[in-house]
């Protein structure tokens, strides 16, 4: 039995966050890898199994909007968390006048793309799990419309529709460009080493509306 999948996934508005930008957010051009990978384990995750992904086609024209978001600039700290729980008496709150702050983000809106993947199994896989096992569950799940959390698109915000494609020929928005040189773009993260988690980037060509991933050369 194969061990690929085809997810269709649509939404209203996707921000995959460049990491150059540190202040405000702008987004890629199209989805990462590293965040396609992120919808498939938000449908099916099993640590006996490890997503890898193939190909994403672009199904809709790439359009950006602008947003203006409230944030906050700073986060509770662990250490005055420690020190309350101690008898400290660190405040354990922040004042959202003071920390709140607004800010641009560049978006990404009306997509929709399709997500080719196939999933290996991993060392930490039980004695009675097997690929079939596996793929049935993701079937049932895709068909169902079952997730383990709501999937999204880079951010919590902006959650992410999906569906089972069962097409067999995917026409792209982009059939007639032959290709486009989209730059530089985020792949995935690095855990071989927890103490020191690297990210790795990969030059991302989207031919004919699709970002082929299955042989692009990844550097760190």
């Amino acid at each position: 039995m194969g061990i690929g999948v085809k997810v269709k996934v649509w939404g209203d508005f996707a921000l995959f966050s460049r990491p150059e930008m540190k202040v405000e957010r702008c987004t890629y051009d199209v989805m990462t890898p590293s965040s396609a990978r992120g919808i498939l384990e938000a449908i099916y995750w099993h640590p006996g199994l490890r997503w890898i992904i193939d190909r994403i086609y672009v199904n809709k024209p790439i359009k950006f909007t602008s947003v203006r978001r409230n944030e906050v600039k700073s986060k509770v700290s662990s250490n005055n968390a420690l020190s309350v729980y101690n008898g400290g008496e660190k405040p354990l709150f922040m004042s959202s006048k003071e920390e709140i702050v607004q800010r641009a983000s560049l978006l990404l809106r009306d997509v929709e793309y399709v997500i080719e993947a196939h999933f290996e199994m991993t060392d930490k896989a039980n004695e009675g799990d097997n690929p079939g096992k596996f793929k049935d569950i993701m079937m049932r799940r895709l068909r169902k419309g079952e997730c383990y959390h709501m999937p999204y698109f880079g951010c919590r915000e902006f959650p992410a529709n999906f569906c089972l494609c069962e097409e067999e020929e995917i026409i792209t928005a982009y059939e007639a460009v032959e290709e486009k040189d989209l730059g530089f773009m985020l792949y995935d993260m690095d855990y071989s080493d927890p103490e020191n988690i690297q990210p790795m980037f990969f030059r991302a060509v989207m031919r004919r509306g699709v970002l082929d991933l299955r042989d692009c050369e990844v550097v760190r």
